[in-house]
Protein backbone atom coordinates (compact mmCIF):
# COMPACT_ATOMS: atom_id res chain seq x y z
CA UNK A 1 0.00 0.00 0.00
CA UNK A 2 1.40 3.19 -1.29
CA UNK A 3 1.96 6.00 1.46
CA UNK A 4 -0.37 8.67 -0.45
CA UNK A 5 -3.40 5.54 -0.11
CA UNK A 6 -2.76 5.17 3.36
CA UNK A 7 -3.12 8.79 3.88
CA UNK A 8 -6.40 9.15 1.55
CA UNK A 9 -7.58 6.22 4.15
CA UNK A 10 -6.80 7.84 7.58
CA UNK A 11 -8.18 10.89 6.16
CA UNK A 12 -11.77 9.93 5.15
CA UNK A 13 -11.80 7.73 8.66
CA UNK A 14 -11.53 10.55 10.48
CA UNK A 15 -14.21 12.66 8.25
CA UNK A 16 -16.55 9.33 8.93
CA UNK A 17 -16.12 9.42 12.73
CA UNK A 18 -16.01 13.25 13.20
CA UNK A 19 -19.68 13.73 13.42
CA UNK A 20 -19.92 10.79 15.59
CA UNK A 21 -17.08 12.35 18.22
CA UNK A 22 -18.52 15.63 17.59
CA UNK A 23 -22.80 14.39 18.72
CA UNK A 24 -21.04 12.86 21.88
CA UNK A 25 -18.80 15.99 22.81
CA UNK A 26 -22.32 17.84 22.38
CA UNK A 27 -24.08 15.45 24.44
CA UNK A 28 -21.62 15.33 26.91
CA UNK A 29 -21.63 19.44 27.23
CA UNK A 30 -25.01 19.56 27.60
CA UNK A 31 -24.96 17.05 30.67
CA UNK A 32 -22.06 18.69 31.95
CA UNK A 33 -24.03 22.25 31.50
CA UNK A 34 -26.92 20.76 33.64
CA UNK A 35 -24.86 19.52 36.50
CA UNK A 36 -23.58 22.83 36.38
CA UNK A 37 -26.67 24.73 36.92
CA UNK A 38 -28.48 22.18 39.20
CA UNK A 39 -25.15 22.87 41.52
CA UNK A 40 -25.41 26.16 41.00
CA UNK A 41 -21.54 27.31 40.83
CA UNK A 42 -21.85 31.15 41.50
CA UNK A 43 -23.85 30.22 45.11
CA UNK A 44 -21.12 27.41 45.77
CA UNK A 45 -18.66 29.32 45.41
CA UNK A 46 -19.94 32.48 47.09
CA UNK A 47 -20.61 29.53 49.58
CA UNK A 48 -16.81 28.46 49.74
CA UNK A 49 -15.77 32.21 50.56
CA UNK A 50 -18.27 32.15 53.03
CA UNK A 51 -17.04 28.84 54.49
CA UNK A 52 -13.08 30.30 54.41
CA UNK A 53 -14.05 33.23 56.22
CA UNK A 54 -15.60 31.01 58.98
CA UNK A 55 -12.52 28.97 59.15
CA UNK A 56 -9.82 31.73 59.45
CA UNK A 57 -12.08 32.87 62.48
CA UNK A 58 -10.00 31.81 65.58
CA UNK A 59 -12.93 31.88 67.79
CA UNK A 60 -13.91 29.26 65.38
CA UNK A 61 -12.45 26.31 67.74
CA UNK A 62 -13.94 27.53 70.81
CA UNK A 63 -17.12 25.44 69.86
CA UNK A 64 -15.22 22.16 68.05
CA UNK A 65 -18.52 20.54 67.24
CA UNK A 66 -19.40 23.83 64.80
CA UNK A 67 -15.78 23.94 63.66
CA UNK A 68 -15.87 20.39 62.81
CA UNK A 69 -18.63 20.89 60.61
CA UNK A 70 -17.56 24.17 59.21
CA UNK A 71 -14.09 22.53 57.63
CA UNK A 72 -15.97 19.55 56.32
CA UNK A 73 -17.90 21.25 54.41
CA UNK A 74 -15.91 23.62 53.58
CA UNK A 75 -13.46 20.89 52.19
CA UNK A 76 -16.50 18.88 50.24
CA UNK A 77 -17.51 22.79 48.65
CA UNK A 78 -14.15 23.09 47.20
CA UNK A 79 -13.94 19.55 46.14
CA UNK A 80 -16.81 19.62 44.41
CA UNK A 81 -16.03 23.21 42.57
CA UNK A 82 -12.57 21.20 42.19
CA UNK A 83 -14.34 18.57 40.31
CA UNK A 84 -16.37 20.55 38.13
CA UNK A 85 -14.16 22.66 36.76
CA UNK A 86 -11.83 20.06 35.69
CA UNK A 87 -14.61 18.25 33.52
CA UNK A 88 -15.58 21.39 32.37
CA UNK A 89 -11.98 22.40 31.04
CA UNK A 90 -11.26 18.74 29.74
CA UNK A 91 -14.29 18.88 27.84
CA UNK A 92 -13.09 22.05 26.57
CA UNK A 93 -9.41 20.20 25.70
CA UNK A 94 -11.30 17.16 23.72
CA UNK A 95 -12.00 19.59 20.25
CA UNK A 96 -8.34 20.66 20.50
CA UNK A 97 -6.73 17.30 20.67
CA UNK A 98 -9.16 15.72 17.61
CA UNK A 99 -7.95 18.70 15.71
CA UNK A 100 -4.29 18.13 16.31
CA UNK A 101 -4.73 14.70 15.46
CA UNK A 102 -6.63 15.52 12.73
CA UNK A 103 -3.80 17.94 11.19
CA UNK A 104 -1.34 15.24 12.00
CA UNK A 105 -2.99 12.99 10.05
CA UNK A 106 -1.49 14.12 6.41
CA UNK A 107 2.26 14.00 7.17
CA UNK A 108 2.47 10.97 10.39
CA UNK A 109 -0.65 9.18 9.55
CA UNK A 110 0.85 6.59 12.50
CA UNK A 111 1.20 9.55 14.97
CA UNK A 112 -1.99 10.70 14.30
CA UNK A 113 -3.93 7.34 14.75
CA UNK A 114 -2.19 7.38 18.32
CA UNK A 115 -3.44 10.82 18.90
CA UNK A 116 -6.95 10.05 17.86
CA UNK A 117 -7.06 6.91 20.03
CA UNK A 118 -5.71 9.07 23.03
CA UNK A 119 -8.53 11.19 22.28
CA UNK A 120 -10.88 8.41 22.18
CA UNK A 121 -9.66 7.23 25.50
CA UNK A 122 -9.94 10.33 27.02
CA UNK A 123 -13.55 10.82 25.98
CA UNK A 124 -14.51 7.80 27.28
CA UNK A 125 -12.88 8.36 30.72
CA UNK A 126 -14.82 11.76 30.70
CA UNK A 127 -18.37 10.32 30.42
CA UNK A 128 -17.92 7.49 32.62
CA UNK A 129 -16.63 10.56 35.07
CA UNK A 130 -19.62 13.15 33.85
CA UNK A 131 -22.15 10.15 34.52
CA UNK A 132 -20.93 9.70 37.86
CA UNK A 133 -20.97 13.17 38.60
CA UNK A 134 -24.75 13.95 37.47
CA UNK A 135 -25.67 10.24 39.48
CA UNK A 136 -24.22 12.02 43.10
CA UNK A 137 -25.76 15.49 42.12
CA UNK A 138 -29.27 14.25 42.06
CA UNK A 139 -28.34 12.25 45.13
CA UNK A 140 -30.03 15.36 47.34
CA UNK A 141 -31.24 13.66 50.52
CA UNK A 142 -30.05 14.68 53.92
CA UNK A 143 -27.99 11.83 54.46
CA UNK A 144 -26.77 11.06 50.72
CA UNK A 145 -23.24 12.61 51.09
CA UNK A 146 -22.47 10.34 54.27
CA UNK A 147 -20.57 7.05 53.79
CA UNK A 148 -22.54 4.04 54.31
CA UNK A 149 -22.90 0.81 56.79
CA UNK A 150 -23.82 -1.77 54.91
CA UNK A 151 -25.01 -5.36 57.18
CA UNK A 152 -25.21 -8.73 55.65
CA UNK A 153 -27.66 -11.36 56.97
CA UNK A 154 -28.35 -14.56 55.88
CA UNK A 155 -32.14 -15.43 55.83
CA UNK A 156 -34.22 -18.07 55.39
CA UNK A 157 -32.61 -21.38 53.58
CA UNK A 158 -29.77 -22.39 55.50
CA UNK A 159 -26.13 -23.46 54.11
CA UNK A 160 -27.52 -21.72 50.84
CA UNK A 161 -28.43 -18.75 52.65
CA UNK A 162 -25.25 -18.33 54.84
CA UNK A 163 -23.54 -19.10 51.51
CA UNK A 164 -25.56 -16.57 49.20
CA UNK A 165 -24.59 -14.33 52.14
CA UNK A 166 -21.20 -14.12 51.88
CA UNK A 167 -21.41 -13.63 47.75
CA UNK A 168 -23.11 -10.68 48.71
CA UNK A 169 -20.57 -9.59 50.87
CA UNK A 170 -17.71 -10.19 48.12
CA UNK A 171 -20.29 -8.66 45.69
CA UNK A 172 -19.80 -5.33 46.87
CA UNK A 173 -16.15 -5.38 48.35
CA UNK A 174 -15.34 -6.00 44.55
CA UNK A 175 -17.62 -3.47 43.58
CA UNK A 176 -16.14 -0.45 45.96
CA UNK A 177 -12.25 -1.64 45.83
CA UNK A 178 -12.90 -1.67 42.05
CA UNK A 179 -14.49 2.04 42.10
CA UNK A 180 -11.79 2.68 44.23
CA UNK A 181 -13.63 3.38 48.10
CA UNK A 182 -11.56 2.03 51.07
CA UNK A 183 -13.61 -0.65 52.87
CA UNK A 184 -13.34 -1.86 56.49
CA UNK A 185 -14.89 -5.02 57.44
CA UNK A 186 -16.44 -4.71 60.93
CA UNK A 187 -17.76 -8.11 61.77
CA UNK A 188 -18.07 -11.21 60.17
CA UNK A 189 -19.69 -14.05 61.59
CA UNK A 190 -19.01 -17.60 59.84
CA UNK A 191 -21.79 -20.19 59.61
CA UNK A 192 -20.07 -23.70 60.75
CA UNK A 193 -20.86 -25.45 57.10
CA UNK A 194 -20.13 -22.55 54.39
CA UNK A 195 -20.76 -18.81 54.23
CA UNK A 196 -21.82 -16.59 56.80
CA UNK A 197 -24.21 -16.16 59.60
CA UNK A 198 -23.62 -11.55 59.48
CA UNK A 199 -21.19 -9.28 58.16
CA UNK A 200 -21.21 -5.46 58.84
CA UNK A 201 -18.36 -3.35 56.70
CA UNK A 202 -18.18 0.31 56.09
CA UNK A 203 -18.15 1.74 52.65
CA UNK A 204 -15.91 4.98 52.90
CA UNK A 205 -16.19 8.45 50.44
CA UNK A 206 -18.68 10.38 49.53
CA UNK A 207 -22.43 9.49 49.22
CA UNK A 208 -21.82 6.39 49.42
CA UNK A 209 -24.81 6.21 51.44
CA UNK A 210 -26.74 7.74 48.69
CA UNK A 211 -25.15 5.03 46.24
CA UNK A 212 -25.81 1.86 48.40
CA UNK A 213 -29.13 2.85 49.58
CA UNK A 214 -30.73 1.42 46.87
CA UNK A 215 -29.37 -2.18 47.89
CA UNK A 216 -31.54 -2.52 51.00
CA UNK A 217 -34.06 -5.37 50.90
CA UNK A 218 -34.37 -8.66 50.88
CA UNK A 219 -32.51 -10.80 48.02
CA UNK A 220 -33.08 -13.91 46.83
CA UNK A 221 -30.92 -16.59 45.08
CA UNK A 222 -32.23 -19.99 42.55
CA UNK A 223 -29.74 -22.36 42.13
CA UNK A 224 -29.22 -25.85 42.51
CA UNK A 225 -27.63 -26.35 45.36
CA UNK A 226 -23.94 -27.13 45.86
CA UNK A 227 -24.61 -28.89 49.47
CA UNK A 228 -27.63 -31.01 48.37
CA UNK A 229 -26.65 -33.90 47.66
CA UNK A 230 -29.38 -34.94 45.26
CA UNK A 231 -28.98 -31.31 43.14
CA UNK A 232 -32.40 -30.01 43.61
CA UNK A 233 -33.29 -26.82 43.19
CA UNK A 234 -33.02 -24.63 46.07
CA UNK A 235 -34.26 -21.08 46.68
CA UNK A 236 -32.67 -19.09 50.17
CA UNK A 237 -32.24 -15.68 50.89
CA UNK A 238 -30.52 -13.06 52.52
CA UNK A 239 -30.95 -9.25 54.11
CA UNK A 240 -29.35 -6.18 53.21
CA UNK A 241 -29.39 -3.23 55.39
CA UNK A 242 -27.66 0.04 54.50
CA UNK A 243 -27.25 2.93 56.83
CA UNK A 244 -25.69 6.36 57.09
CA UNK A 245 -22.62 6.67 59.14
CA UNK A 246 -23.19 8.78 62.02
CA UNK A 247 -20.96 12.12 62.42
CA UNK A 248 -19.76 13.55 65.52
CA UNK A 249 -22.30 16.50 65.25
CA UNK A 250 -25.13 14.63 65.41
CA UNK A 251 -24.95 13.68 68.75
CA UNK A 252 -26.80 10.30 69.21
CA UNK A 253 -26.52 10.22 73.16
CA UNK A 254 -26.52 6.40 74.63
CA UNK A 255 -26.52 5.99 78.54
CA UNK A 256 -24.27 4.09 79.06
CA UNK A 257 -26.21 1.87 81.94
CA UNK A 258 -28.37 1.18 78.57
CA UNK A 259 -25.55 -1.13 77.12
CA UNK A 260 -24.21 -4.58 78.04
CA UNK A 261 -20.81 -5.36 77.08
CA UNK A 262 -19.71 -8.68 76.46
CA UNK A 263 -16.44 -9.99 75.14
CA UNK A 264 -15.13 -13.04 73.86
CA UNK A 265 -12.03 -14.79 71.35
CA UNK A 266 -12.68 -13.61 67.61
CA UNK A 267 -13.40 -16.65 65.15
CA UNK A 268 -13.05 -17.72 61.78
CA UNK A 269 -14.32 -20.02 59.21
CA UNK A 270 -16.15 -23.32 60.87
CA UNK A 271 -15.50 -21.67 64.57
CA UNK A 272 -11.85 -21.75 64.61
CA UNK A 273 -10.14 -19.16 67.11
CA UNK A 274 -8.47 -16.39 65.27
CA UNK A 275 -7.39 -14.65 68.44
CA UNK A 276 -5.95 -15.68 72.11
CA UNK A 277 -7.33 -13.34 73.79
CA UNK A 278 -11.01 -12.09 74.45
CA UNK A 279 -10.67 -9.17 71.58
CA UNK A 280 -13.87 -9.12 69.89
CA UNK A 281 -17.02 -7.49 71.50
CA UNK A 282 -20.92 -7.68 71.83
CA UNK A 283 -22.82 -4.58 72.67
CA UNK A 284 -26.53 -5.08 73.28
CA UNK A 285 -28.54 -2.03 73.68
CA UNK A 286 -31.03 -3.17 76.44
CA UNK A 287 -33.98 -1.12 75.56
CA UNK A 288 -34.24 -1.62 72.11
CA UNK A 289 -32.98 -5.00 71.73
CA UNK A 290 -30.28 -4.00 69.15
CA UNK A 291 -26.79 -6.22 68.90
CA UNK A 292 -24.25 -5.29 67.72
CA UNK A 293 -20.53 -7.44 67.51
CA UNK A 294 -17.07 -6.37 66.16
CA UNK A 295 -14.31 -8.59 65.87
CA UNK A 296 -11.67 -7.67 63.07
CA UNK A 297 -9.49 -5.65 64.86
CA UNK A 298 -6.70 -6.89 67.18
CA UNK A 299 -7.71 -4.41 69.97
CA UNK A 300 -10.61 -5.08 72.14
CA UNK A 301 -10.65 -1.17 72.44
CA UNK A 302 -10.82 -1.23 68.94
CA UNK A 303 -13.32 -3.31 68.19
CA UNK A 304 -15.62 -1.56 71.07
CA UNK A 305 -15.11 1.33 69.43
CA UNK A 306 -16.15 0.40 66.13
CA UNK A 307 -19.16 -1.71 67.64
CA UNK A 308 -20.02 2.07 69.17
CA UNK A 309 -20.14 3.27 65.82
CA UNK A 310 -22.50 0.94 64.31
CA UNK A 311 -25.23 1.09 67.29
CA UNK A 312 -25.03 4.42 67.06
CA UNK A 313 -26.01 4.27 63.35
CA UNK A 314 -28.75 2.08 63.89
CA UNK A 315 -30.26 3.87 66.91
CA UNK A 316 -30.21 6.80 65.03
CA UNK A 317 -31.58 5.25 61.87
CA UNK A 318 -34.33 3.73 64.36
CA UNK A 319 -35.42 7.20 65.61
CA UNK A 320 -35.72 8.60 62.29
CA UNK A 321 -38.10 5.95 61.21
CA UNK A 322 -40.35 6.35 64.10
CA UNK A 323 -40.50 10.14 63.22
CA UNK A 324 -41.32 9.30 59.30
CA UNK A 325 -43.96 7.17 60.37
CA UNK A 326 -45.49 9.87 62.40
CA UNK A 327 -45.31 12.12 60.18
CA UNK A 328 -46.57 9.75 57.52
CA UNK A 329 -44.44 11.17 54.78
CA UNK A 330 -43.90 7.72 53.27
CA UNK A 331 -40.93 7.89 50.38
CA UNK A 332 -40.86 11.23 50.33
CA UNK A 333 -38.80 11.68 52.98
CA UNK A 334 -35.00 12.08 52.70
CA UNK A 335 -33.39 9.37 54.50
CA UNK A 336 -34.81 5.97 52.35
CA UNK A 337 -36.74 3.88 55.02
CA UNK A 338 -37.66 0.55 52.77
CA UNK A 339 -39.01 -2.39 54.87
CA UNK A 340 -35.97 -4.68 55.10
CA UNK A 341 -38.43 -8.02 54.37
CA UNK A 342 -39.18 -6.70 50.73
CA UNK A 343 -38.10 -8.47 48.18
CA UNK A 344 -35.99 -6.51 45.92
CA UNK A 345 -33.89 -8.74 43.39
CA UNK A 346 -33.34 -12.15 41.88
CA UNK A 347 -29.96 -13.88 41.19
CA UNK A 348 -31.39 -16.67 39.32
CA UNK A 349 -27.81 -19.12 39.07
CA UNK A 350 -28.71 -21.53 36.25
CA UNK A 351 -30.02 -18.45 33.65
CA UNK A 352 -27.45 -16.34 34.67
CA UNK A 353 -30.19 -14.05 35.39
CA UNK A 354 -30.07 -10.78 37.86
CA UNK A 355 -33.92 -9.42 37.87
CA UNK A 356 -34.43 -6.31 39.81
CA UNK A 357 -38.28 -6.42 41.01
CA UNK A 358 -38.63 -2.71 41.65
CA UNK A 359 -37.82 -1.98 37.86
CA UNK A 360 -38.35 -4.87 35.93
CA UNK A 361 -34.73 -4.46 35.72
CA UNK A 362 -33.08 -7.88 34.07
CA UNK A 363 -29.89 -8.64 33.20
CA UNK A 364 -28.08 -11.78 32.15
CA UNK A 365 -24.86 -10.88 33.70
CA UNK A 366 -25.41 -12.44 36.72
CA UNK A 367 -21.57 -13.63 37.07
CA UNK A 368 -20.14 -10.48 36.67
CA UNK A 369 -22.50 -8.37 38.78
CA UNK A 370 -21.55 -11.01 41.50
CA UNK A 371 -18.19 -9.99 40.90
CA UNK A 372 -18.86 -6.21 41.57
CA UNK A 373 -19.92 -5.54 38.37
CA UNK A 374 -23.10 -3.30 39.92
CA UNK A 375 -22.81 0.20 38.08
CA UNK A 376 -25.36 -0.32 35.24
CA UNK A 377 -27.55 -1.72 37.71
CA UNK A 378 -27.18 0.69 40.44
CA UNK A 379 -27.56 3.17 38.33
CA UNK A 380 -30.66 1.99 36.73
CA UNK A 381 -32.38 1.82 40.01
CA UNK A 382 -30.75 5.60 40.96
CA UNK A 383 -32.27 7.05 37.92
CA UNK A 384 -35.74 5.27 38.68
CA UNK A 385 -35.84 6.94 42.17
CA UNK A 386 -34.72 10.23 40.82
CA UNK A 387 -37.70 10.56 38.43
CA UNK A 388 -39.75 8.97 41.63
CA UNK A 389 -38.68 11.97 43.54
CA UNK A 390 -39.19 14.61 40.84
CA UNK A 391 -43.14 13.10 40.26
CA UNK A 392 -43.61 13.79 44.11
CA UNK A 393 -42.29 17.46 43.77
Amino acid sequence: MSHAFYCACWQVDLRIMQPEVTADLKELDGTLTTIEKVLNLEDLVDRARELEDQAADPSLWDDPDYAQSVTSELSRVQAQLKRVRGLRQRLEDLPVMYDMAEEESADSPEEAKEAIAMADEERGELRKEIESLEVTTMLSGEYDQREAVVNIRSAAGGVDAADFAEMLLRMYTRWAEKAGHKVDLYDVSYAEEAGIKSATLVVHDEYMYGTLSVEQGTHRLVRISPFDNQGRRQTSFAEVEVLPVVEQTDHIDIDENDIRVDVYRSSGPGGQSVNTTDSAVRLTHTPTGIVVTCQNERSQIQNRARAMQVLQARLDQLEREKAEAAEAEGRASQVRTMDRSERIRTYNWPENRISDHRINYKANNLDSVLDGNMDDLIGALQTHERQERLEAE
